[in-house]
Protein backbone atom coordinates (compact mmCIF):
# COMPACT_ATOMS: atom_id res chain seq x y z
CA UNK A 1 0.00 0.00 0.00
CA UNK A 2 1.51 3.33 -0.84
CA UNK A 3 1.73 6.47 1.33
CA UNK A 4 -1.51 8.31 1.26
CA UNK A 5 -3.77 5.52 0.37
CA UNK A 6 -6.42 4.10 2.27
CA UNK A 7 -8.48 0.89 0.63
CA UNK A 8 -12.07 1.68 1.95
CA UNK A 9 -15.19 -0.45 1.95
CA UNK A 10 -18.55 0.73 1.67
CA UNK A 11 -22.05 -0.12 3.10
CA UNK A 12 -24.69 2.12 3.93
CA UNK A 13 -24.81 3.07 7.61
CA UNK A 14 -28.38 2.46 9.04
CA UNK A 15 -29.41 3.96 11.77
CA UNK A 16 -30.26 2.14 14.55
CA UNK A 17 -33.63 1.94 16.08
CA UNK A 18 -32.58 1.20 19.46
CA UNK A 19 -29.67 4.35 19.60
CA UNK A 20 -30.80 7.82 20.50
CA UNK A 21 -31.10 10.52 17.48
CA UNK A 22 -27.93 12.43 19.05
CA UNK A 23 -26.16 9.04 19.25
CA UNK A 24 -27.15 8.37 15.12
CA UNK A 25 -26.40 11.81 14.11
CA UNK A 26 -23.01 12.03 16.00
CA UNK A 27 -21.70 8.13 14.00
CA UNK A 28 -22.98 9.68 10.53
CA UNK A 29 -20.83 12.96 11.40
CA UNK A 30 -18.03 11.18 11.64
CA UNK A 31 -18.40 9.42 8.59
CA UNK A 32 -19.12 12.45 7.27
CA UNK A 33 -15.69 14.20 8.71
CA UNK A 34 -13.50 10.82 7.89
CA UNK A 35 -11.25 8.94 9.70
CA UNK A 36 -9.41 5.73 9.86
CA UNK A 37 -9.67 2.27 11.45
CA UNK A 38 -6.08 1.04 12.74
CA UNK A 39 -6.92 -2.27 11.70
CA UNK A 40 -6.94 -1.02 8.01
CA UNK A 41 -3.71 0.34 8.25
CA UNK A 42 -0.09 -2.12 8.64
CA UNK A 43 2.22 -2.08 11.10
CA UNK A 44 5.08 0.87 11.16
CA UNK A 45 2.18 2.75 9.26
CA UNK A 46 2.91 6.31 10.71
CA UNK A 47 -0.04 8.95 11.58
CA UNK A 48 0.21 12.29 12.18
CA UNK A 49 -2.85 13.57 14.40
CA UNK A 50 -3.26 16.89 14.77
CA UNK A 51 -5.78 17.94 17.66
CA UNK A 52 -6.89 21.28 18.81
CA UNK A 53 -4.12 21.72 21.04
CA UNK A 54 -1.20 19.34 20.00
CA UNK A 55 0.53 17.30 16.98
CA UNK A 56 0.91 13.69 17.94
CA UNK A 57 2.77 10.94 16.07
CA UNK A 58 1.77 7.40 16.24
CA UNK A 59 4.12 4.48 15.01
CA UNK A 60 1.35 1.90 14.52
CA UNK A 61 2.74 -1.34 15.93
CA UNK A 62 0.29 -4.07 15.15
CA UNK A 63 -3.38 -3.62 16.67
CA UNK A 64 -4.08 -1.11 18.81
CA UNK A 65 -0.35 -0.65 19.83
CA UNK A 66 1.33 2.40 18.75
CA UNK A 67 4.61 4.31 19.93
CA UNK A 68 2.99 8.12 20.16
CA UNK A 69 4.56 10.86 21.22
CA UNK A 70 3.96 14.55 20.64
CA UNK A 71 2.27 15.94 24.42
CA UNK A 72 4.52 18.02 26.23
CA UNK A 73 3.42 16.49 29.21
CA UNK A 74 2.09 12.82 28.64
CA UNK A 75 4.60 11.68 25.49
CA UNK A 76 7.20 14.30 24.72
CA UNK A 77 9.14 11.11 23.43
CA UNK A 78 7.36 8.05 22.71
CA UNK A 79 5.82 5.92 24.40
CA UNK A 80 4.24 2.61 23.97
CA UNK A 81 0.03 3.24 24.45
CA UNK A 82 -2.80 1.52 23.58
CA UNK A 83 -5.55 3.15 21.70
CA UNK A 84 -8.57 2.77 22.18
CA UNK A 85 -10.19 4.53 20.12
CA UNK A 86 -12.00 8.09 19.49
CA UNK A 87 -14.89 9.46 21.13
CA UNK A 88 -17.33 12.67 20.82
CA UNK A 89 -16.66 13.93 24.19
CA UNK A 90 -18.56 11.61 26.28
CA UNK A 91 -18.50 7.51 27.31
CA UNK A 92 -19.19 5.89 23.61
CA UNK A 93 -16.11 5.26 21.49
CA UNK A 94 -15.60 4.52 18.20
CA UNK A 95 -13.27 0.96 18.83
CA UNK A 96 -9.88 1.68 16.95
CA UNK A 97 -10.87 4.61 15.09
CA UNK A 98 -9.23 7.52 14.70
CA UNK A 99 -11.77 10.72 13.01
CA UNK A 100 -11.52 13.99 12.55
CA UNK A 101 -13.66 16.28 15.01
CA UNK A 102 -13.54 13.52 17.53
CA UNK A 103 -11.47 12.74 20.66
CA UNK A 104 -8.17 10.43 20.61
CA UNK A 105 -8.92 7.82 23.52
CA UNK A 106 -5.52 6.19 24.45
CA UNK A 107 -3.70 3.93 27.39
CA UNK A 108 -0.65 5.21 28.99
CA UNK A 109 1.17 2.57 31.02
CA UNK A 110 2.22 5.05 33.03
CA UNK A 111 -1.49 6.64 34.23
CA UNK A 112 -5.03 4.46 35.33
CA UNK A 113 -7.16 6.40 33.15
CA UNK A 114 -7.41 6.85 29.32
CA UNK A 115 -6.24 9.79 28.40
CA UNK A 116 -8.40 11.77 26.15
CA UNK A 117 -7.21 14.53 23.60
CA UNK A 118 -8.71 17.75 22.63
CA UNK A 119 -10.98 17.38 18.99
CA UNK A 120 -8.53 15.79 16.11
CA UNK A 121 -8.29 18.70 13.02
CA UNK A 122 -6.47 16.54 10.79
CA UNK A 123 -4.84 13.30 10.21
CA UNK A 124 -2.05 12.71 8.17
CA UNK A 125 0.18 9.20 7.56
CA UNK A 126 3.20 10.98 7.17
CA UNK A 127 4.67 13.91 8.42
CA UNK A 128 5.81 15.55 4.90
CA UNK A 129 2.37 14.10 2.81
CA UNK A 130 -0.34 16.23 2.19
CA UNK A 131 -2.97 15.61 4.37
CA UNK A 132 -4.68 12.25 4.13
CA UNK A 133 -8.37 12.95 1.47
CA UNK A 134 -10.17 10.44 4.01
CA UNK A 135 -12.77 9.22 2.27
CA UNK A 136 -16.24 9.19 4.23
CA UNK A 137 -16.97 5.32 5.06
CA UNK A 138 -20.06 4.15 5.89
CA UNK A 139 -19.79 2.00 8.66
CA UNK A 140 -21.01 -1.71 8.04
CA UNK A 141 -22.03 -4.25 10.51
CA UNK A 142 -18.49 -4.98 11.59
CA UNK A 143 -17.72 -1.30 12.81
Amino acid sequence: MKPGTLAWTASMFNPHPNLADEVNRSIIQSEIEGGVFLHDLPPSTILEIQTQHHCYRAVLLGGSEALLSGHPEFCPEPVQVAIAGSTWGGSMLKLQYVGRGMHLEFRHPAYAMPIVTSPIQEIRDNAQLPALQLEPRVRGAQS
